[in-house]
């Protein structure tokens, strides 16, 4: 039986084990996935022991992603380029070998959605962590991209390391404003504290929202404020979370697996557990 996990603090609420369980049982694998709490000042030591155990692979969540990178031999680009990672694999030689999946699940949700369109012009909120694990395939799948922060020093130095990957700079609240966007990208952690981003109503109403965070009925604080500014496109990040977990299955099992019917399963749990 391949051991996985899922660590991060606090780890109670991880949707992962659930995820990769149904993963499992829909490609026959037989895996052992569990969510580990990990320590702020062991986490490290932990993580080590975890592979000495034999264990294949695991996800890393908040706030250990930085942490993670810094542990392993070898990267994808993605990861590289966000110096974080969500996902480690141990390969044959003992080394460890890190992925940051988030980008890839975003993509391919979009794609689920339909969402997804060479050369349109995107708005992503945020630059941080959340922010560069997503850009370099948001820009591999031909987005032209637009970058608000609030502290908008943070989102120049973003754009700028991205630059050489496609079409990217910043904006300023003014511009928005003044400009047509296909597609809002929420990638900020304000939701955590019930608060959001404060766009212009008549850009909300007019364009397709995706909020990065999810919740039960898509009750995120950013796609309430979409729906209350007359939006009727929008999106939580339920979909990216299975398709990031797809992608790391993947990596460890050698097989991806259909994440319709595991996402469809995971909303009727959320909904009957309200």
């Amino acid at each position: 039986m391949n051991q996985y996990a899922v660590w991060g603090n606090p780890i109670a609420q991880s949707k992962s084990p659930r995820i990769h369980q149904l993963f499992g049982l829909q490609t026959q694998r037989n895996i052992e996935y569990v969510a580990k709490l990990g320590d702020e000042i062991t986490f490290e030591q932990q993580l080590a022991e975890f592979f000495q155990l034999g264990a294949k692979g695991c996800n890393i969540t908040s706030p250990f992603k930085e942490r993670a990178f810094a542990l392993a031999d070898k990267y994808s680009d993605s990861c590289l380029l966000a110096e974080s990672c969500n996902t480690l694999k141990r390969l044959e030689d003992g080394s460890l070998y890190a992925d940051n999946t988030d980008g890839k699940g975003l993509v391919a949700d979009l794609k689920r959605l339909g969402w997804l369109k060479v050369g349109q012009k995107t708005l992503v909120l945020g630059a941080g962590g959340a922010t560069k694990g997503v850009l370099l395939p948001l820009l591999q799948a031909g987005l032209e991209i637009s970058i608000y922060n609030r502290t908008e020093d943070k989102a120049v130095i973003l754009a700028e390391k991205f630059t050489k990957f496609g079409r990217i700079q910043t904006a300023c609240l003014e511009e928005i404003a003044e400009q047509q966007f296909d597609l809002i990208i929420n990638a900020t952690s304000l939701g955590l504290q019930g608060k959001y981003v404060e766009l212009p109503k008549s850009l909300m109403a007019s364009v397709k929202i995706y909020d990065m965070q999810y919740a039960v009925g898509m009750k995120t604080p950013f796609l309430n404020y979409a729906r209350n500014c007359g939006s009727t496109e929008y999106q939580d990040g339920l979909g990216m979370l299975v398709g990031q977990a797809a992608f790391a299955f993947a990596l460890w099992e050698d097989e991806f697996p259909d994440i319709e019917p595991v996402l469809m399963q995971l909303k009727q749990e959320m909904q009957s557990a309200k």
